[in-house]
């Protein structure tokens, strides 16, 4: 077959990745990739929204399949206008996309089908959401409703700090029209989990767990960012409580989806709360997590093209797929200054010697060349440096070691990634 995966981030050089290695596939591109994805795949210079000029691409290289990895393109309906061309893509319509898409929306499902989450309002008035807030108190979570890139959640540890969310949201206008919605909801207490789980309308297949970390700098302080590390398995994620999130939350939310007329085909990637009471949903994503498409895509024997493949023909329910038993990690190496402003066009060096190491792999999320040559960093997340071994303290180790090989003064990382993880090793 020949493939075709949209996106130039970390979670895309990990699918491209995978997807090279499948003897099912006889040519892959990406659009519009990025340096390392280049090593991988063919990178053509498509951007992810110019849908007209990922349609001629399509027909121009004979495009067989195509694998949609960030949520814009799904949210603004790229997957159905291909589907309506009868082309096969893997990702959600842009209806069931709404549960990424608008945080009101998936709340609201979760509100009728008792799909357990934290209590919520909507509000598209901010004295309206200001209200609400002097109401219930703090701590308090205040959530822009559309897509802002990872960084429009306010976790609140005072009114004032979530009256001015709001503000920043929908009066100053930080996010666009994303914020012109704002959902504000109960701060849940426990620990997060990212399940993961391929669906084709009617049976979901659950992946590995995993766990991320959102905040920016070590001990999870500072603002939340797009993911700075994360490690699967997730040891909170024990087999009673995986067979309590399929039972009480994915099977609900895939069946809420069909009765709502927008049967959900793709990867659903549930963010979970694991409270004393049990798993409840923080928030729906409909493609892979970044950066826990890396760690998944690290720990999975199986093929990945026949399993995506499957939740396009409907023939998951059948399905099984193998993990490698060991663990892996992965470390965002990222631009200083992000998730603020940041320098762009610095050099980075030495990525061979680091990837050079036993099961260490480093999937580039925001790379180019310049016109010497040198690989230069283009983002604020750069770098996923991903290893595996039999603990998570031994991938951990091989991570930052991997780390430290990377010259690029320019860049920082966390330090502690699997930390929570560590204390039940």
């Amino acid at each position: 077959m020949r493939c075709l995966v949209i996106g130039s981030g970390g979670r895309e050089h990990a699918l491209c990745w995978a997807l090279a290695a499948s003897p099912l596939c006889d040519a892959l591109f990406c659009a519009p990739g990025n340096a390392g994805i280049a090593q991988d795949a063919q990178c053509r210079p498509v951007a992810v929204d110019d849908f007209d000029g990922i349609e001629a691409l399509i027909a121009q290289e004979a495009i067989d399949f195509v694998v949609v990895g960030p949520e814009g393109p799904l949210v603004d309906g790229l997957a159905d206008r291909l589907r309506a061309k009868d082309i096969a893509v893997f990702g959600p319509s842009a209806a069931a996309a709404a549960l990424e898409g608008s945080k009101g929306f998936s709340k609201d499902i979760c509100a009728k089908y008792n799909i357990p989450t934290a209590a919520y309002g909507r509000f598209t008035d901010a004295q309206a959401a200001k209200d609400y807030i002097r109401s219930q108190g703090a701590p308090i979570v205040v959530k822009a409703d559309g897509l802002a890139a990872g960084k429009g959640v306010t976790v609140a540890m005072t009114v004032q700090e979530a009256l001015d969310a709001v503000d920043a949201a929908m009066v100053n206008g930080i996010f666009g029209t994303a914020g012109t919605e704002v959902v504000v909801e109960e701060f849940m207490e426990g620990e997060e989990l990212s399940f993961f789980a391929l669906a084709d309308g009617a049976t979901a297949l659950p992946l590995a767990s995993a766990q991320d970390h959102k905040r920016v700098g070590d001990g999870d302080t500072g603002p939340n960012t797009g993911g700075m590390g994360a490690y699967s398995p997730a040891p909170v994620c024990t087999p009673e409580m995986e067979a309590r999130i399929i039972r009480e939350i994915l099977t609900p939310t895939i069946d809420a989806m069909r009765a709502e007329g927008a049967p959900f085909q793709g990867v659903l990637f549930i963010g979970l709360m694991i409270t004393k009471t049990g798993p409840r949903v923080i928030e729906y994503n409909v493609r892979f997590g970044d950066p826990e498409c890396q760690v998944l895509m690290m720990r999975l024997q199986s093929d990945l093209l026949p399993a995506l493949l499957a939740t396009t023909n409907g023939t998951l329910r059948n399905f099984d797929l193998r993990w490698h038993a060991q663990s892996a990690m992965t470390v965002v190496l990222a631009s200083q200054g992000y998730p603020g402003t940041y320098q762009k066009g610095t050099v980075i060096r030495n990525i061979e010697g680091a990837a050079a190491a036993p099961d260490v792999v480093v999937f580039h999320a925001g790379t180019a060349r310049n016109d010497a040559g040198e690989l230069i960093a283009t983002g604020g997340r750069v770098l996923t440096v991903t290893t595996m071994a039999p603990t998570i303290t031994e991938a951990r180790n091989r991570a930052y070691a991997a780390v430290d090989l990377i010259e690029w003064p320019e860049g920082f990382c966390r330090r502690d990634i699997g930390h929570r993880a560590l204390n039940r090793e």
